[in-house]
């Protein structure tokens, strides 16, 4: 089994065992908020103009709360399970696109004002491709907002099923970020994640 075999698998059996975040009750929202939560979202300096990718949209947990701000969003995921899910908690939103597909491959038709991702780049075993391919999906003065757990284990273990993960390390995130081109304008640690917020400059 791949990388993204077993991913997909996690995911989908996350589904059909009831876990949806969406309809977690407040307590369980306030605790996912450790994670990115208000903040996250006001960093991104949405606004009815503006064009949105979400990578790893999940069930749509930010992006209920993201896509009625701008004025274009798009969410992808590797699951289809979820995706699904997605598309069910997000049906009263007219201007959502959601995308079942690997980020790293699919062949986007449009460049973004804004992409943000929480607890995914967990995913991604390479860490430089991953920001390059999100710099290069970035308009000029576009802002990349992106949420990276502290946990430094390289598995998820759910008791019945373990999936193997690449830890984002604080260190490695912020030079590649740089390598990327793009520059960054603030970092914030909370108390399971690192935030940080980078933007392109007009000639990257």
């Amino acid at each position: 089994m791949n990388d993204f075999e077993a991913v997909i698998r996690h995911y989908d059996a996350l589904v059909d065992e009831g876990n949806d975040p969406v309809l977690d009750p407040p307590v369980l929202q306030e605790y996912m908020d450790k994670w990115d939560g208000q903040s996250f979202i006001d960093a991104m300096e949405l606004n009815k103009n503006k064009s949105v990718l979400e990578i790893g949209v999940g069930t749509g947990r930010l992006a209920v709360r993201t896509a009625p701000l701008c004025g274009r969003f798009c969410g992808i995921d590797l699951s289809p399970k979820t995706v699904e899910r997605a598309k069910e908690n997000l049906a009263g939103i007219s201007n959502v696109r959601l995308v079942c597909g690997d980020f790293m491959a699919y062949p986007f038709c449009e460049i973004f004002d804004v992409i943000y991702s929480s607890l995914t780049f967990m995913h991604i075993r390479d860490k430089q491709a991953a920001l390059n391919r999100t710099a290069a999906l970035l308009n000029g003065g576009g802002r990349l907002v992106l949420s990276i757990d502290k946990n430094q284990s390289d598995t998820i273990d759910m008791g019945n099923r373990k999936v193997e993960i690449y830890p984002d390390k604080p260190k490695n995130i912020e030079s590649g970020i740089r390598a990327a081109g793009l520059q960054i304008t603030a970092r914030r640690e909370t108390e399971f994640a690192v935030v940080y917020v980078a933007v392109k400059t007009d000639d990257t």
